[in-house]
């Protein structure tokens, strides 16, 4: 498995604007670096954290989901982050995947932040979802997903389980956008950290920074974790671009070495 470059942009966003913030990462995608072969926005990165979801969500096929595969195609790279989208009379906050050939996957957030309220005004979503880029399988959550070990567990399905071979594993990147209180800053970046572990492999996690329109602080930390623990990057409250190259070979290495998934427990999650 080749190696994979993720950048991480991590910035203060423009409250209910999403027309400025559009702009505001054009500026930002501008100094992504050329090698990079995976772009990582924040949780809700066109308009901040918001429960105005009726104000404002957009259609399946809105503005911003077109600015994304329009900047995608742009600089030849597949872009991700969530924003507010209405569906069918029900509003969620969509984790969406923009390869430059246009051909979009999303995953809607399971876990709602019920501290906000979030789940009084978005529905949750019902499926995992896995992607690739460059041979690397990725698993996309949002925030407060981060939380939930079982549903992010690295788990073999089927047939897999017959065979030890960690490449029966379901993914090998957990990628996380967030909006992640600074008052809770240790528990993003230790569960950054223990996600990694658990699942033997890599995380990454891009948060915001700045004060949002409701008054809530955020520090950054967006960062990158290996599947020791060991930390590859850490952004922590600058604002900016933040690259990583992860070594794929070095992971197979690592799980033939250290096989704790094979002693894994047998479930089944109701999706």
């Amino acid at each position: 498995m080749q190696p994979l470059t993720l950048t991480l942009i991590q910035t203060a966003t423009r409250w209910h604007d999403p027309a400025a913030n559009r702009r505001l990462f054009e500026a930002w995608l501008a100094q992504v670096p050329a090698d990079t072969d995976l772009v990582v926005l924040p949780e809700m990165f066109s308009t901040g954290f918001t429960m105005a979801s009726a104000d404002v969500a957009e259609e399946t096929a809105g503005p911003t989901l077109a600015w994304l595969g329009e900047q995608a195609r742009l600089h030849e790279k597949t872009l991700c982050g969530s924003l507010v989208v209405a569906e069918e009379g029900r509003y969620f906050n969509r984790f969406v995947w923009m390869p430059p050939c246009g051909s979009s996957v999303f995953y809607d957030k399971r876990h709602r932040f019920r501290m906000a309220g979030e789940h009084l005004h978005y529905a949750a979503g019902s499926r995992r979802v896995i992607v690739e880029c460059n041979g690397w399988r990725i698993l996309p959550l949002v925030c407060y997903d981060l939380r939930f070990p079982v549903w992010l567990r690295n788990r073999r399905q089927g047939e897999a389980r017959k065979y030890d071979n960690d490449q029966d594993l379901d993914y090998d990147l957990l990628l996380c956008v967030a909006n992640w209180p600074a008052s809770r800053q240790i528990a993003w970046q230790t569960l950054l950290r223990a996600r990694a572990i658990e699942n033997l492999c890599y995380a990454a996690g891009v948060n915001v920074v700045g004060t949002d329109g409701n008054g809530v602080v955020y520090s950054g930390d967006s960062g990158v974790y290996g599947p020791e623990g060991q930390q590859l990057l850490d952004a922590a409250s600058g604002s900016g671009v933040f690259t990583a190259t992860l070594d794929g070979e070095a992971l197979s290495t690592y799980r033939d070495g250290f096989p704790a998934w094979q002693d894994a427990d047998e479930f089944e999650l109701k999706e």
